[in-house]
């Protein structure tokens, strides 16, 4: 089972085209000035089977690949590398945020962290640090993050050529949620809606 924090079945602001967006619950990083923390504490979010969710995505006809955020996704490595290779079959592209640094997920000896990593064509990796908090680049919050190609899917070219921008939807619970990449701390305060 997958412990999600949040799905957005179509969304254009994290990663190339149109996404299916999955933020898995649980971060052990925790890192200083995190927009999410409502995703680091484990075991309170919506379990969901691989199947489950695959059969979500890929009854979404409009999205062009998968996205996985947190929380941190490489500490539920196994099922998410189950999930990437479905999708990876069904020609969808898969992009991953994670904190870890790609060399030390490269060099772990954890077997699904490897299987994972397999099936991702745009790694974002490195920790959010405040202290280089830096919006030049799309879909990264600090300076220190980057982009690791793992396949030939996009270019460094498909991803400079891209904005950052964010969503605002209406939640079931009739409040405002933004996601995608901007100053939040700002716009939430500009918007009224802390």
């Amino acid at each position: 089972m997958i412990d999600v924090y949040k799905i957005i079945k179509n969304t254009k602001v994290e990663g190339p085209e149109s996404r299916f967006c999955i933020w898995v619950q649980g971060c052990s990083r925790r890192c200083r000035g995190c927009y999410a923390t409502q995703t680091w504490e484990f075991g309170v979010g919506t379990k969901y089977s691989v199947e489950q969710l695959f059969d979500m995505i890929n009854s979404e006809k409009e999205i062009q690949g998968l996205t996985f955020l947190g929380g941190e996704p490489f500490e539920q490595a196994k099922e998410l590398a189950q999930l990437a290779a479905m999708i990876k079959s069904c020609c969808l592209s898969v992009v991953c945020f994670t904190g870890y640094r790609y060399e030390d997920l490269q060099k772990s000896g954890n077997q699904d962290f490897h299987e994972l990593l397999k099936n991702i064509d745009l790694l974002i990796d490195g920790e959010f640090d405040e202290g280089k908090f830096d919006l030049s680049r799309p879909w990264v919050g600090s300076s220190n993050q980057r982009y690791i190609f793992l396949s030939d899917r996009y270019s460094y070219e498909d991803i400079i050529n891209s904005r950052n921008k964010f969503e605002a939807r209406i939640n079931k619970d009739g409040k405002l949620e933004l996601n995608g990449m901007g100053n939040f701390a700002k716009i939430s305060k500009d918007l009224d809606i802390i």
